[in-house]
């Protein structure tokens, strides 16, 4: 990437509204530590709730493994924004990250990033090690497997991406129970099949931003109409799945399916849309839907 073209994109960022905190949230990337601490939080509830495990005596362990996962997860974000400060500049929606204004030091990100997994870590290695060796599976696979590798060489970056998304359930799950089982890895593959569809809609809405920035999305690298027909197949892999945990109940069995098939009707919509840009939104806002209310649901079903 031309060092010209970085700052001439640099130079036409609005810094107006940035400020110390926000210039932190968007280093950490706080979207993405609110969604995993959610899943984190359901594959620990969910453990306690199988195991007989009482809540009281496990409220030291729920602090170690929330806020440890939640660092792990602010700590690879910040490493990802020190790779990936040459391309940023280039794409509208990061290029007002603290690393390319100059806010923060690259060396800064780089630093807060390494001190925030390695004390994410060593509170997830508090609970037990399982936890922790799968919290540094999942920031191997975020830092090196996606951003390092294959983030810009292949236009399978996403599916690579999904390991890491999908790894806070059972680290959650492991601080409890670190034999694991069945349930967490259902959850695992629940968290891995919804995030292809999620960020390929983001990537058709960014499309020329990942062009401009040499990024090979699936939708740069292959087009919209083999885009859809990809998130469709994700969408449909997702059917079965809440039969996995079957042990929640027909009242989760049935809302996940609902949620399965108002997703899969808003896929096949796609097809006959003549906006992909306000489709490619409309499947991103009911992704995020999906998984708030997934996930919160598998919480709340195990008071009823």
């Amino acid at each position: 990437m031309s060092n010209s073209r970085v700052v001439s994109a640099v130079k036409e960022a609005d810094f107006s509204e940035t400020t110390a905190w926000k210039d932190f949230l968007a280093l950490i990337k706080i979207g993405i530590v609110n969604s995993n601490f959610i899943t984190a939080f359901t594959g620990l509830w969910l453990a306690m709730y199988f195991t007989g495990t009482q809540f009281l005596s496990s409220i030291d362990t729920m602090f170690l493994t929330l806020i440890g996962s939640s660092l792990v997860v602010a700590g690879s974000c910040s490493i990802n924004n020190y790779i990936d400060r040459d391309i940023d500049p280039l794409m509208e929606r990061t290029k007002n990250r603290p690393t390319v204004t100059g806010r923060v030091a690259p060396v800064r990100a780089l630093g807060l990033g390494i001190g925030f997994v390695i004390f994410g870590e060593i509170m997830l290695f508090m609970t037990t090690p399982m936890a922790g060796l799968i919290g540094l599976f999942g920031v191997f696979s975020y830092v090196v497997l996606y951003s390092m590798w294959t983030k810009r060489k292949y236009a399978s970056n996403t599916i690579v991406g999904s390991i890491s998304g999908a790894v806070p359930p059972l680290i959650g799950w492991a601080a409890i129970d670190p034999s694991l089982g069945a349930i967490p890895f259902a959850l695992f593959l629940i968290m891995f099949v919804w995030q292809p569809p999620h960020f390929y809609a983001i990537a058709m809405r960014r499309v020329n931003e990942y062009r401009a920035a040499g990024v090979p999305m699936l939708p740069v690298v292959k087009g919209f109409a083999r885009t859809k027909f990809s998130m469709l197949l994700w969408v449909v892999a997702l059917f079965p799945l809440p039969f996995l945990l079957s042990e929640l109940g027909t009242a989760f069995i049935v809302l996940a399916t609902v949620l399965n098939i108002g997703w899969l009707a808003l896929a096949i919509k796609g097809y006959k849309t003549k906006d992909d840009h306000k489709w490619a939104t409309m499947m991103f806002v009911y992704s995020l839907n999906y998984l708030t209310i997934m996930f919160t649901g598998m919480v709340i079903l195990t008071f009823i």
